[in-house]
C-alpha cells in the first residue's frame, strides 16, 4: 500500500495563518462570485411594485429635499451650480458608499443558514454585494448625467476637468471604505446584536458630517472649528468634494486629500478583510 500523502487539489483547514487575504481562493470561487452578483440584482426588486425605478426616485426626492431646505432655507451657496445638480453629484456618491456599507454590515446574520451548510469563502458574500450595487450607481449616475444635460441646454454653467480621469480610482475607494467598514461592522454584529440599531443612526449622522448637502467652503465658514476640522478630515468628504469637483468643475480638491483617501481606503479594506476571515471561523458558535 503506498503510505506516501495524497496531492489534494484543495484543503479546507481552520488553522489559518493570524492574517490571510485569501484573495488566491476568492479567484479560484470568482464563478460563485458572479452567480450571487446575479442573484442580488435579480431578487431585491422582483417582488416590487415599481422595481429599478426605486433606484431614480429615492436621489431625485432626496435631492429635492436638500434643495428645499439646505439651499432655499438655509441660504446654503453652491458656488453658482444649480443646487438641485449639486446635491444630486453629491447624493449619487454618498449612496453607493451606503449601500455598500449596510447591505455587507449583517452579512453573518443575513446568510447564517447557507453558511452552516456549505464552505465557500464567506468574504465573497459582501464582495457581491458591492460589486450590484454599481447597477444601482450607474443608474443613478445615469439620471444624473441626464440632468447635467438639460441644465446645459437652459443656458447654466457647466464643465467636468481632468480629474474625470480619476473617476474610476474614486468609485474603487467608496467600494474599499464601504466593503471594509461593513465586514468590520458585520463581525461586531454577531456579538452585538444592537449594533444594527447603531449602524442605521450612524450612517444617518455621517451623511451630514460627509458634506453630502452642503460644499466643504461652507462648512469651513459656519460650523465651529473642530466641527469643520472633522468634516474637512472626513475620507467620505473627500470622495465628495472629488465627485463634484470632476463632474461640475467646482468645490474643494487637493492631491494630498486624494492620497489620504486613497492610502485609509486601503488600510480599512484589509483590517476588514482580516477581521472578517478571523471572525468566520467562530461566528456560526454566536450568531
Amino acid at each position: 500500500m503506498n503510505t506516501k500523502d495524497d496531492d489534494w487539489l484543495y484543503t479546507i483547514s481552520s488553522k489559518n495563518k493570524l492574517i490571510d487575504l485569501n484573495f488566491k481562493e476568492i479567484w479560484r470561487y470568482r464563478d460563485l462570485l458572479m452567480l450571487f452578483v446575479k442573484r442580488d440584482i435579480v431578487t431585491v426588486y422582483k417582488q416590487t411594485i415599481l422595481g429599478p425605478l426605486w433606484y431614480v426616485i429615492q436621489p431625485l426626492f432626496t435631492s429635492v429635499i436638500f434643495t428645499l431646505i439646505f439651499n432655499n432655507l438655509g441660504n446654503i451657496s453652491t458656488g453658482g451650480i444649480p443646487p438641485f445638480l449639486f446635491n444630486l453629484a453629491g447624493i449619487t456618491a454618498w449612496n453607493y458608499f451606503n449601500n455598500c456599507l449596510t447591505g455587507t454590515s449583517d452579512t453573518f446574520k443575513k446568510n447564517e443558514n447557507i453558511f452552516g451548510k456549505v464552505y465557500f469563502p464567506r468574504v465573497i458574500m459582501p464582495m457581491s454585494v458591492t460589486i450590484s450595487n454599481l447597477l444601482k450607481f450607474f443608474i443613478q449616475l445615469g439620471i444624473f448625467a441626464g440632468f447635467y444635460i438639460f441644465y446645459l441646454s437652459t443656458g447654466s454653467i457647466l464643465s467636468v476637468n481632468m480629474n474625470l480621469l480619476l473617476f474610476p480610482i474614486y468609485i474603487l475607494m467608496m467600494a474599499m471604505l464601504g466593503l471594509g467598514l461593513g465586514m468590520i461592522l458585520s463581525s461586531m454584529t454577531t456579538k452585538y446584536r444592537d449594533m444594527t440599531v447603531v449602524i442605521g443612526f450612524g450612517v444617518s449622522l455621517l451623511m451630514y458630517m460627509s458634506a453630502v448637502p452642503y460644499p466643504l467652503s461652507e462648512a469651513r465658514k459656519k460650523f465651529p472649528e473642530w466641527v469643520a476640522n472633522f468634516v474637512e478630515y472626513n475620507p467620505l468628504t473627500q470622495i465628495i468634494e472629488g465627485f463634484r469637483y470632476m463632474l461640475l468643475n467646482t468645490g474643494t480638491f487637493t492631491w494630498f486629500g486624494f492620497l489620504y483617501t486613497l492610502a485609509i481606503s486601503i488600510v480599512l479594506f484589509l483590517v476588514g478583510i482580516i477581521i472578517f476571515n478571523k471572525t468566520e471561523k467562530t461566528f456560526i458558535d454566536t450568531v
